[in-house]
């Protein structure tokens, strides 16, 4: 067993020891050993790190944001300088497979690329006599602080690469609520954002419970909360957050499903649904748990992806030659076991069995294998629901319009795939998916961080999404101007007509 770190909180550029009595144990999943104790920061910590935020905001926000981007270009050499220490870093603490780690900490460099480009999104618009002598012009400028609160699932991405980057890029200050699981990469990227340059309470972070996390919610001096985790948290967070006048960006959970058409090419679809379905042991908002195919290729898909899924190597996250790794922890598998069990009891035909799985030499892993459940038929809550780790669910329908009633039945709406040769269908379903990202022959369509990470229905709560250009426009507020001035005989009349903005 390495050494179990005690960690802490860090606020105003320090890491400082909580006085709380209560840790919670982190764990390496791959070895089921504990890694570090983790604090659940007392309110007075929490505010601590408020209070730090607001106080760095007029010296950061009256900084040109030509110079703030100047920090992340710094910031993004650090990520990659640091790659491999980061990388080991997801992987030891969240069990991603050693490639996936690695995407999770490029997608965190994606993230501050996209918010180098700060001084060009950031820019209002203006109109010369917008009427007779009145120019208007509109800014956009930072609100204060945010808060971002983080699931456990992408410890660099979340909140290094979808939170802070355009948050501090636009001028604003940030408290991050680091998930209680995975925190220590986060922390670390906080220390290269210090080593570039950032001035100290810029980024703050806390680990704490639901209950002190509460305090975002309703404390006057946060401007807004980025959250990502469960539908039931979220939509918590987004009515009280509002109903206290603040901005909320609530990414929840989905049950992304897949189209299969007959005329979907067996083999390339199935690989396609291998990497969708069982990548980063399914936990993740864009996985895809759920294929419903059409019947007169049914058997042929199926056969297809059990034959691949056997041939996935399931092992440590750190061994390079891993397909897929453990799941986050014990009480996590157990959950997702239940959520196996719940299927076969609801009918559906176990045709891959990862329950038993077990690692040589990594006995005590919190491992699952993949596992597929056949002739999922509707109302079974295994097809319909979250389960956050590696089961497929097959539904089998007549033909596309079923598929697609199928589909959209579900309150989740993050994201919908289709694999087809037919351009016709395919152009059907973009139009017609209630998904808010969409795939045509593509099993993960998430965008490039130059657009929103879109999600829609139950799987999402705001105006406003992350990521894009709606990213700048969540952490800024639009100020408008209207500027007269007056030539020499203008300055003699004494009384003028107040405008009232009509031309």
């Amino acid at each position: 067993m390495g050494e179990i770190k005690k960690l802490g909180y860090y606020v105003n550029g320090t890491f400082k020891e909580s006085k709380t009595e209560k840790y919670t144990d982190a764990y390496d999943p791959s070895t089921g050993e504990v890694i570090a104790k983790v604090p659940c920061c007392t309110p007075d910590e929490v505010e601590e790190a408020i209070q730090a935020a607001k106080a760095a905001f007029p010296g950061w926000s009256g900084t040109p944001v030509k110079k703030r981007v100047q920090i992340l270009y710094k910031v993004r050499e650090l990520l990659y300088a640091h790659m491999e220490e980061l990388t080991m870093s997801v992987a030891r603490e969240n069990g991603k497979a050693w490639a996936e780690a690695e995407g999770d900490v490029l997608k965190a460099i994606e993230g501050t690329e996209q918010a180098i480009s700060a001084p060009s999104l950031m820019m209002g618009e203006s109109l010369m006599d917008a009427s007779k002598g009145y120019d208007t012009v509109s800014y956009r400028q930072p609100l204060g602080v945010f808060a971002g609160i983080i699931p456990f699932n992408f410890p660099a991405m979340i909140p290094m690469g979808w939170m802070t980057p355009i948050c501090i890029a636009c001028g604003n200050t940030i408290v991050l609520k680091a998930a209680t699981f995975t925190p220590q990469t986060c922390m670390r990227i906080a220390e290269l954002y210090k080593e570039a340059g950032l001035p100290d309470g810029v980024i703050n972070i806390v680990t704490c419970s639901r209950h002190e996390a509460e305090i975002f919610l309703s404390h006057p001096d946060i401007k807004g909360i980025t959250f990502v985790g469960s539908t039931s948290v979220g939509k918590h967070i987004y009515a009280t957050a509002a109903s206290n006048g603040k901005r909320v960006q609530a990414l929840c959970e989905a049950k992304n499903h897949a189209l299969v058409l007959e005329d979907a090419p067996i083999e390339r679809t199935a690989a396609g649904i291998i990497n969708a379905s069982f990548g980063c042991a399914g936990e993740r908002c864009m996985a895809l748990p759920v294929v419903v195919v059409q019947e007169s290729i049914a058997d042929q898909l199926v056969k297809a992806i059990v034959e691949k899924a056997k041939g996935l190597k399931v092992g440590p996250a750190y061994d390079k030659a891993s397909g897929m790794g453990p799941v986050i922890n014990g009480k996590h598998k157990e959950s997702v076991i239940g959520w196996i069990n719940k299927g076969i009891e609801e009918g559906a035909e176990l045709v891959l069995d990862g329950r038993d799985l077990v690692v040589e030499g990594y006995e005590n892993g919190f491992y699952v294998g993949p596992t597929i459940l056949d002739h999922v038929k509707p109302g079974m809550t295994v097809g319909d629901r979250e389960i956050f780790g590696p089961v497929l669910c097959i539904k089998r329908v007549k033909d596309f319009e079923e598929g697609l009633a199928v589909m959209n039945a579900n309150p989740f709406a993050n994201g919908s795939v289709i694999f087809t040769q037919n351009g016709h269908y395919a152009r059907e379903f973009v139009s017609r998916t209630d998904g808010g990202m969409v795939g045509v022959n593509v099993g993960i369509p998430v965008p490039i961080g130059m657009f929103p990470f879109n999600g829609h229905k139950q799987s999402f709560f705001g105006d406003l999404h992350t990521l894009g250009k709606d990213g700048y426009r969540f952490y800024t507020e639009r100020k408008v101007v209207t500027t007269r001035w007056f030539d020499e005989e203008e300055k003699k009349v004494k009384t003028v007509s107040t405008w009232d903005g009509t031309i």
